[in-house]
This record gives structure tokens, C-alpha cells and sequence, in this order.
């Protein structure tokens, strides 16, 4: 049972935020492809693998970048008793635990078309050596975006088998969307990552990060009109528009408090709920 709790603890597990923030992008993107006039068996099994996809992968992704920065986490206080950090599990260990996910994520991958899969092992090495960007660049969090929200392409050519502008446009969005959040969240150990010389967006900008906030989230909004047009959805779609919106501007920024380390952290998990109300919306302007 120790062991269990360790990996539990290793892959966050009991943190579902992080895995839900990679699926929401996965399942926005298969519903706004998905035609919903047909059989909805596959929508639902599609839905479920990403689901699994996203849960195995962010797994499998803590683990490497608990072994990247196991010295760096060490010395921060939110993260010096994670199991790699505080040699509670090995490296080897840690390392067999990934593979394994990575093994089972594959099997996950391989329902999907030839595109699809192709397209998802492009993407692996830059998601696995993401952790690494945060000592070169105070830009990491650009990286995960990419990386984060790779699934909404996915998504979308595993049903239509080829790629569109209409997922680009959303997906450049989703980026911003991604570079916003954890910028918020990063503000929690800024402190620490300037001590030991870890870089971020959130040092870049922590004398200005509301002005970087509403610049990459009204990018995000402008994403989410230009794929209602490029979609054709009715004006309903638009209207419930001002929900996110309204969530992001005057909930997210205005009201941050960033020496807040706890404020930082409700407004990053409130991206959740961001998720569930963007895929409402999609409902709203495929079914409308």
C-alpha cells in the first residue's frame, strides 16, 4: 500500500486538474469535428480514449519531470517531499513506472487511424524534454501549451483523417489559453525560482502580468470567435460566449492576487471549470 500511495503521489493522481486540463483540448477538438447526426458510439469511445490518453500521459509526464528537477525541487517548498525529491522512490524505479505508461498509452494510441498515430509520436519528444525548457528560456510555459494542447489536433484528424485550418486556429488559441494559466500558476514558487535559477513567464512578467494575462487570454477569446465563424454556429453559440470571457477577464485577472499563493492556485484550478464551460459552449454551437 506504501508503494501504491508513493505512485499515487509520484504521477498526481489525486490532482485530476492536470490531466483534465490536457483532455478538455482533446475533447473540444473531437466535438467540434464529430458529426453528431450519426452514430454516437464512436464519439463516446473516442472520448474515453483520449480521456485515458491524457490521464497516462500527464502521468508518465510528472514522472520525467520529477527526475529532471528532483535537485530543483529539493530546494522549493511546495515540492522538496515528492517522492523522487526526497528519495522516497528511485530513478530506475521512477523510470520503469513512465515506460509502463508509456507502453499502455500506446496501446490507447493504436485505436486510432495511421494520421492520428503518426502525428501523436511526432510530438513525443517535445513533450518530454518540455522540462528541460525552463533552464534556457523564461518562455516554458509557451512550450506546454504546444505540448498541452497537441490533443485538439489530434482529436480532430482522428475523425476527419486530415488537418484543417479550423483546428490550427483553435489550437493557437488553446496555446494562450495554456501560457495564461500556468503563468498564474507559476507565480506560487517565484520566490524559489529565482533563488535557484529556474526561469518562467511568471518572472518575466511579475511586474506587469496582468497587462501578459489579458494579452494571451483576449487571444484565446479571439480564437474561440474565429472557430464559431470558420464553423458556421448559429448566434447562440457567440451569446454564451461572454461566459468564458467574463470567467477569464474579471475572475482570473482582475481579481488575481499574485503574492497570493493560495489565490494562485484557485484561479489556475478554476481553468477546469474554464474547460467544462468552453466544451458546453461547443455543444451549444454544433447542436443549435
Amino acid at each position: 500500500m506504501s508503494q501504491l500511495n508513493l505512485f499515487i503521489e509520484l504521477t498526481r493522481l489525486k490532482k485530476p486538474i492536470g490531466f483534465m486540463l490536457l483532455f478538455w483540448p482533446c475533447i473540444w477538438g473531437l466535438t467540434i469535428v464529430y458529426d453528431f447526426n450519426g452514430d454516437l458510439k464512436k464519439y463516446f469511445f473516442y472520448s474515453f480514449l483520449f480521456l485515458a490518453g491524457a490521464i497516462l500521459m500527464r502521468s508518465a509526464g510528472c514522472i520525467v519531470n520529477d527526475i529532471v528537477d528532483k535537485n530543483f525541487d529539493k530546494k522549493v517548498e511546495r515540492t522538496k517531499n515528492r517522492p523522487i525529491a526526497s528519495g522516497q522512490i528511485s530513478v530506475s524505479l521512477a523510470l520503469i513506472y513512465a515506460l509502463t505508461l508509456c507502453a499502455i498509452a500506446f496501446l490507447v494510441l493504436i485505436n486510432f487511424n495511421n494520421f492520428t498515430i503518426i502525428m501523436a509520436m511526432l510530438s513525443m519528444p517535445l513533450a518530454f524534454t518540455y522540462p528541460l525548457m525552463k533552464r534556457i528560456t523564461y518562455w516554458p510555459q509557451l512550450f506546454l501549451g504546444i505540448t498541452f494542447n497537441y490533443g485538439l489536433v489530434l482529436a480532430w484528424i482522428s475523425i476527419s483523417n486530415e488537418i484543417s485550418v479550423i483546428p490550427i486556429v483553435f489550437y493557437i488559441g488553446a496555446i494562450f489559453w495554456t501560457l495564461g494559466y500556468d503563468t498564474i500558476y507559476g507565480f506560487q514558487d517565484i520566490k524559489d525560482d529565482e533563488i535557484i535559477g529556474v526561469k518562467s513567464t511568471s518572472i518575466k512578467f511579475k511586474k506587469n502580468p496582468k497587462k501578459f494575462l489579458v494579452t494571451s487570454y483576449s487571444i484565446f477569446i479571439i480564437s474561440l470567435i474565429l472557430t464559431g465563424i470558420l464553423m458556421s454556429f448559429k448566434i447562440f453559440y457567440f451569446i454564451f460566449l461572454i461566459i468564458p470571457i467574463f470567467h477569464l477577464l474579471k475572475f482570473q485577472i482582475k481579481n488575481l492576487e499574485i503574492e497570493d499563493t493560495r489565490d494562485c492556485l484557485t484561479k489556475f484550478k478554476s481553468n477546469n471549470i474554464l474547460g467544462l464551460i468552453v466544451f458546453t459552449n461547443i455543444l451549444i454551437g454544433k447542436l443549435i
